[in-house]
């Protein structure tokens, strides 16, 4: 599994013209899923992300965990994408939706996580925090 893990003042996801989830300060959590991948390794990713030491301690340091602060998560198979033979990137380092699916709601389900819509063509905004933007590989 891959996390693009970034700090946010806000954040929120539209579908068809709807938005089907949105969150003030937190984590917005870009996913993506491989073949390999299992339930152990979804619920460590969850589990690091929810630990990361990004937010400001009262000194102004990055020293603090996620806490009480909210999780925005979006399903994202261009994580795997591979350049190296051209320029039209290849995604089959990135997982079947049915071996994906289930991790990526085991992922939300453990961190807590607001949710974009596996699957779906989505318009992702986000105020950036920072910026701090962290990559996670299991």
């Amino acid at each position: 599994m891959r996390a693009l893990v970034q700090r946010v003042s806000g954040a929120s996801v539209t579908v068809g013209g709807s938005r089907v989830a949105a969150i003030g300060p937190g984590l917005l959590v870009l996913l993506g899923v491989a073949p390999d991948d299992d339930q152990a390794v979804a619920d460590r990713l969850a589990d690091k992300v929810r630990a990361l030491r990004v937010f400001d301690d009262a000194d102004g340091r990055m020293n603090e965990p996620l806490g009480e602060r909210e999780v925005l998560c979006v399903s994202q198979f261009t994580l795997y994408a591979d350049t190296t033979k051209g320029n039209r990137p290849s995604f089959t380092g990135a997982a079947r939706p049915e071996v994906a699916e289930p991790l990526y709601e085991r992922f939300c389900k453990r961190l807590g996580a607001q949710r974009g819509r596996f699957g779906a063509r989505m318009a992702v905004e986000l105020t950036g925090d920072g910026p701090v933007t962290i990559l996670l590989d299991s």
